[in-house]
């Protein structure tokens, strides 16, 4: 008996004891891949077939990309495990790289991060971009990926408590905190710029269809070029950066295991990376302050030796 794709997955998403998030997660991923070959027979999906479905799915980002390839490679696991197939067609296929172009990095990559001052620019920046601002205040004030953002829905926000859970790296769960000032921003977009026509979080209008969709990567990074382009201050900064800043913030302010908690990360080292550059951070700002102290002494030194000069000149003249 032929089985299809939707057959597999009907069965694969209806397993007990997945929690609504992950079942929210794998119904999202999957809807794609099915709208394409739930009617084809799993035997027929091959290796080269997946891969270009894979390849086309060129709007998410690198990490979005990683979480759709894992999906897919346990929903066939799941169809050898029943019987439907002898053997996965996409086992251990390489993940898609990072593309540089879009801000995406190796995590083991330079840390950037934003200063104070380029934090502050971006705000005046983004201050008149009722959308943009709340996504930016998110990203900044709870460290989560753009892609984790732009997959929320406005139901999955707990706004009275400011937080909400995002699914990561590995498809775990994490709980995401905002501030109130995030929160501010947040209520603005809800009440004057969202969408109400679609479920997620974060809309988009379609300029010639007028078709109310997510908002995409795509066009949430054009908004944030032309934005930023403006200011010398900010040029080269990527939506990423404010996941860096998010966490080099708050390293000294708690434990480096909360913090790890909060940033999703599986590897402690990925987290000590922070405490790295907040060390090298304080190094700069110490030989800066010595520097400043060094030329204070030196101006009260001259101050001094200029004294008897200047109660001289102010003898003769008065």
């Amino acid at each position: 008996m032929t089985v299809t794709l939707a057959t597999v997955a009907t069965e694969f998403l209806e397993r007990k004891g997945l929690a609504q998030s992950t079942l929210l997660s794998y119904e999202m991923s999957l809807l794609p891949l099915l709208k394409e070959y739930g009617s084809y027979p799993i035997e027929i999906l091959n290796r080269e077939t997946l891969t270009k479905y894979l390849e086309g799915l060129t709007d998410l980002a690198y990490t979005t990309h990683h979480r759709h390839q894992a999906i897919l490679q346990a929903l066939f696991n799941f169809a050898v495990e029943r019987g439907y197939l002898k053997a996965n067609p996409i086992a251990r296929l390489h993940r898609r790289k990072p593309n540089p172009e879009k801000g995406e990095h190796h995590a083991d990559g330079v840390i950037r991060y934003l200063s104070p001052e380029q934090i502050a620019s971006l705000y005046r920046a983004v201050e008149r971009d009722g959308r943009m601002k709340a996504l930016v205040c998110l990203l900044h004030r709870t460290g989560a990926r753009i892609a984790e953002i732009l997959s929320l829905q406005l139901a999955e926000v707990n706004l009275k408590e400011r937080k909400f859970q995002v699914i990561g790296k590995g498809n775990k769960t994490r709980w995401c905190f905002y501030s109130e000032d995030a929160a501010t921003a947040l209520e603005k977009y809800l009440k004057y710029h969202r969408h109400p026509e679609s479920p997620a979080l974060f809309t988009a209008k379609q300029p010639v269809t007028g078709k109310v969709t997510p908002l995409s990567y795509r066009t949430a990074h054009r908004d944030w070029t032309n934005l930023t382009d403006r200011d010398p201050k900010l040029e080269g900064i990527r939506m990423h950066d404010l996941r860096h800043t998010f966490a080099t913030e708050r390293v000294g302010l708690m434990g480096i295991e909360e913090l790890r908690a909060l940033m999703g990360h599986t590897n402690i080292n990925t987290t000590l990376r922070y405490q790295k550059v907040t060390s090298e951070r304080a190094e700069i700002t110490a030989h800066k302050a010595l520097e400043r102290l060094l030329q204070k002494s030196e101006i009260t030194k001259l101050k001094y030796s200029l004294n008897p000069i200047y109660r001289f000149f102010k003898r003769c003249l008065f």
